[in-house]
């Protein structure tokens, strides 16, 4: 048994009913049943926990862009890859809160901010803490992706008025290392008990679509559906093919099985957000009412998702009105 999955066994602490534990056998049995009949039993369980038609909406900013030195193998801004992509520096805070002002005035509620490090050093965290209180100020939630964090710096993060951190564990524990080997899955477990510890909401969730198995992708689900607790927020993202990356001829994945990866997290992680992530460019109408349909409730709004391409935010709002949703 590997040090994952031993955590995601360990028994729930004293006075907190025990939460299901969810084998990756189940879930495959979920992704076996008739679209129809997931998608059913999705969209109740849903029911039971959110407003059906209440989507909530986070606007991305890339603060720091290029120059990763991880290899994460679907990543247009890892070092090691010629995906015409500059460096470039951190953004002034200034450039940050226009972007933040311009976010809210369209509807976002979450104001997340990502930057290309392996993990942050001291000199760079302290103008994010800065940026994280200032957006604070405007009455946004506060989101930050920063990669692997040291001990002392998630709370760091809390006291500057952070409400989530995003940090995904990508996919299972099986496939991690044929898609990443300049840093271990138990790496950011790790990160994610900082971010917990320090009282900090968990967004955390996967990519789909890397040439992965059905078996691999309910393996991921599994992974995140027995955290204790589950995240808070879970990006499904579906593989943005990057030319110059490893994964630039990935197979894409059949949308009915994309959907169906979203009902199985809505059905595992009844509490959580599921937000319909980044490949929605890629994505028609249809496919992302189902999605919705399957309990994605949460979606990246407006034109850019760090360096790929969102639907811009007009033609959000003109599916919002055809479907009857309402944004939070």
């Amino acid at each position: 048994m590997t040090a994952t999955v031993a955590r995601a066994e360990s028994a729930p602490t004293a006075n907190i009913p025990a939460r299901k534990r969810w084998s990756v056998a189940e879930i495959e049995a979920l992704f076996a049943l008739p679209f129809n009949d997931l998608l059913f039993r999705a969209q109740q369980v849903h029911r039971e926990h959110f407003d059906a038609n209440a989507i909530q909406r986070s606007t991305l900013l890339s603060i720091k862009t290029g120059g990763c030195s991880e290899d994460c193998g679907y990543c247009s801004q890892s070092s090691r890859y010629d995906t015409g992509l500059e460096k470039e520096s951190l953004l002034p805070l200034n450039e940050v809160l226009e972007n933040a002002r311009a976010a809210k005035a369209k509807g976002a509620s979450r104001f997340c901010m990502g930057a290309a490090w392996r993990g942050p050093k001291e000199k760079d965290l302290a103008p994010v803490l800065d940026m994280v209180r200032e957006v604070k100020k405007l009455g946004l939630e506060t989101c930050v992706t920063l990669g692997m964090l040291k001990d002392g710096q998630a709370s760091q993060l809390k006291d500057a008025g952070l409400d989530y951190y995003n940090h995904n564990i990508d996919t299972s524990p099986e496939f991690y290392g044929q898609i990443i080997t300049t840093h271990t899955l138990q790496d950011r477990l790790d990160t994610l008990d900082k971010v917990r510890d320090a009282g900090i909401n968990v967004c955390c969730g996967g990519i789909v679509g890397l040439g992965e198995t059905q078996k691999s992708r309910a393996a991921l689900i599994a992974e995140l559906a027995n955290m204790s607790p589950p995240p808070d927020s879970v990006p499904i993202n579906n593989l943005v093919q990057v030319e110059g990356t490893p994964l630039d001829q990935a197979e894409p994945i059949d949308p009915f099985d994309f959907i169906r990866t979203i009902a199985a997290a809505r059905i595992t992680m009844p509490e959580s957000y599921v937000r319909l992530s980044a490949g929605r460019q890629q994505m028609d109408d249809a496919t992302q009412a189902l999605c919705f349909m399957a309990g994605a409730n949460s979606i990246f709004y407006g034109e850019r998702l760090l360096t790929t391409d969102n639907p811009d935010a007009d033609a959000d709002d003109k599916l919002f009105a055809r479907l009857g949703l309402k944004s939070i």
